[in-house]
C-alpha cells in the first residue's frame, strides 16, 4: 500500500475511534457522568467504576465520553466556521473590483494583528461560556489563515488560462470562483480545515481548564484537567486520561492534514 494513502487511514482511523467513544460509548456505558458519590471519590478501577472516579466521586469513563462530545462537536464545528469565513474573507481579498480586494485586504491583515486569544478572552467574559459561544468565538478568532491561504491561492489559479476562458465568455466573479476556482482549493481546505479542528480542540481545552470554557457538573476534556489538577499527587490518572485523548485528537487531526496535503 502507498506510504500516504496509510497514514491517511490511519489518521482517519483515530478520529474516527474518538468518535465513537465519544457519540455511541455513552449507548453501552450508561452511567450518568454528572453523579455525585461523596463517599467514593478519587476511587481507583473497579467493576462499578473501569476507570475510577473523580473529586466529586462522577464516573471518569462516562465523563470522558461526555466531555469527548463537547470537545468534538465545538472543535468541528468552529473549525466549520472558520473554514465558510476564512474562504469567503479569502475570495474577496482576491476580487475585483480593486477596492473591494483592497479592503477586504487590509481588514485580513488587521484582524492577523489582533492576538486571538485576548479577543476569544473578551468574548467569552461578555457573552458567557456556553457551547455556542465557545464556536462562535473559536471560529471568529481562527479564520484568518485559511483567508490567507485562499487568497494567495485564488490569485495564483486567477492567471490561468481557462480562468481567462471563462471571463472571456462572460462568467460572473461568483460563478467563476465557485465553478473554476473553488473545485481545485477543497484539498488545500480541507488539510487547513482539518488543523483548524486540532486547533479548535486545543483552544476549547485550554479555555475550559481555565474556567472560561464548559461549565461543571457538564464536562469537557478541559475542565477534567481543572479538577485532576487539585489530585495528581493522589490519583494522577485523573489529568492521565483526558490529556491523551487531546494529544490524541491532536495528533489524528494533524496526520490527517498531512495526508490531505500530500495527495493535494
Amino acid at each position: 500500500m502507498n506510504p500516504g494513502r496509510h497514514a491517511y487511514h490511519r489518521a482517519a482511523a483515530g478520529i474516527a475511534a474518538l468518535a465513537l467513544f465519544a457519540f455511541l460509548g455513552p449507548l453501552l456505558y450508561r452511567a450518568d457522568p454528572t453523579l455525585v458519590d461523596l463517599a467514593h471519590t478519587t476511587a481507583a478501577m473497579s467493576w462499578a467504576h473501569p476507570l475510577g472516579t473523580d473529586e466529586s466521586g462522577r464516573d471518569v469513563l462516562a465523563r470522558l465520553m461526555s466531555g469527548g462530545r463537547v470537545s468534538l462537536i465545538v472543535g468541528w464545528s468552529a473549525g466549520l466556521v472558520a473554514l465558510v469565513v476564512g474562504t469567503l474573507a479569502g475570495a474577496l481579498a482576491a476580487s475585483r473590483p480593486r477596492w473591494l480586494a483592497a479592503t477586504a485586504s487590509r481588514l485580513l491583515d488587521a484582524a492577523l494583528a489582533v492576538p486571538a486569544f485576548f479577543v476569544l478572552l473578551v468574548i467569552v467574559t461578555l457573552f458567557g461560556a456556553g457551547t455556542g459561544t465557545l464556536i462562535v468565538a473559536i471560529g471568529a478568532t481562527a479564520w484568518m489563515g485559511i483567508g490567507r491561504l485562499v487568497r494567495a491561492e485564488t490569485l495564483t489559479l486567477r492567471e490561468r488560462d481557462y480562468v481567462a476562458v471563462a471571463v472571456a465568455l462572460g462568467e460572473s466573479r461568483p460563478r467563476l470562483f465557485l465553478r473554476h476556482v473553488l473545485p481545485h482549493l477543497v484539498p488545500t481546505l480541507t488539510a487547513a480545515a482539518t488543523v483548524g479542528v486540532a486547533q479548535a480542540v486545543l483552544t476549547e481545552s485550554a479555555l475550559s481548564f481555565l474556567g472560561l470554557g464548559v461549565e461543571p457538573p457538564q464536562a469537557s476534556w478541559g475542565n477534567m484537567l481543572t479538577g485532576a489538577q487539585q489530585n495528581l499527587g493522589a490519583a494522577p490518572w485523573l489529568a492521565l486520561y483526558p490529556g491523551i485523548l487531546i494529544v490524541a485528537t491532536v495528533l489524528a487531526c494533524n496526520a490527517l492534514s498531512e495526508a490531505f496535503r500530500r495527495r493535494a
